[in-house]
């Protein structure tokens, strides 16, 4: 008998005091991570349709343009606004890890839909020339700074 209270004690104080009604922090973090991936997408079509209907090539999801995109978006949200900051490092990295003939990027912040931003770069002559230009390959990023405020980061690129 008391081998089995000194068993259930702990196991009981484990169950009083582990239960949570509020949500996890992590699964708050991977619901965030799982909306920007679903935001990057709907850009990621927003373009491509928009592309496509002006009788160009649908872009082709690149990772090494994603990793870079990501880099530059965190760096965008750590320094607080947009920027184009470290361009040229991004290109001479991406083209160092495959052959590539150009490299662009469209920037954004504060937008909350993909349509929306879609629409700044749009209304903006050299955003849209950079979603017109004869690319082959993009990534989106989009991520939330601590306020709420989405960023964007869109990498092209041309093999």
């Amino acid at each position: 008998m008391k081998m089995r209270l000194l068993y259930a004690i702990p196991v009981l104080f484990v169950l009083l005091f582990s239960c949570t009604t509020e949500p996890l922090q992590n699964e708050t973090i991977i619901m965030e991570a799982q909306n920007n991936i679903i935001l990057e997408q709907e850009v990621l079509n927003v373009v491509n349709d928009y592309r496509v209907s002006l009788g160009l090539n649908k872009l082709e999801f690149s990772e090494i343009a994603y990793k870079y995109a990501n880099k530059h978006t965190d760096y965008m949200i750590a320094k607080g606004g947009l920027s184009h900051d470290n361009f040229s490092a991004r290109a001479s990295s991406i083209n160092s890890e495959i052959s590539v003939k150009m490299v662009a990027e469209n920037v954004a912040k504060e937008y909350d839909t993909a349509m929306e931003a879609f629409e700044g770069w749009y209304k903006s002559t050299n955003h849209k020339k950079t979603m017109e230009g004869e690319f082959t390959h993009t990534a989106v990023s989009v991520k939330k700074n601590a306020q709420g405020d989405f960023y964007y980061t869109q990498l092209f690129y041309q093999e």
